[in-house]
């Protein structure tokens, strides 16, 4: 779910495109976006208090037919309002449930997915490693 929520929907969307046979797809609830409240700890186990809100946009999708063994059941929540990523996100989280449909997700989107991010990040860890500054002292002598 992790790499559903953090691709861009373009990717997302472009898998779906790409994805046959399709299964039915049957919305349960949503998608729908909403605030929830962050809560956090003092000291990481001490007194809780409201840290503030997020906007997050959940789906629940019902997937049938071919394919599918089975009728499955897919659910997301992303942060942000995209519906259509949420949507997208359910889905592939109900493939996932199949047995017969699990590994070509992992192959075929979890893992393309997940070596994007993967770049990504070593991008963003390059420009962030070309600031730092190497700070040392100098010892004098007094004399």
């Amino acid at each position: 779910m992790r790499a559903l929520a953090l691709a861009g929907p373009d990717a997302l969307d472009a898998a779906w495109q790409a994805w046959e046979p399709k299964p039915a797809v049957q919305a349960i609830r949503g998608p729908e976006a909403g605030l929830v409240m962050v809560r956090a700890r003092t000291d990481g186990g001490g007194a809780r208090f409201n840290l503030g809100e997020a906007t997050v946009t959940r789906a629940t999708v019902r997937l049938h037919g071919e394919p599918l063994a089975a009728d499955t059941v897919g659910t997301s929540y992303l942060l942000g309002t995209d519906l259509e990523h949420a949507r997208l996100a359910a889905i592939f989280d109900g493939l996932l449930c199949d047995g017969q449909q699990r590994e070509r997700v992992l192959t075929e989107v979890i893992a393309p997915l997940e070596q994007a991010k993967a770049e990504r990040d070593a991008v963003r860890y390059a420009e962030a490693r070309s600031t730092l500054v190497d700070f040392f002292s100098v010892a004098r002598e007094h004399e």
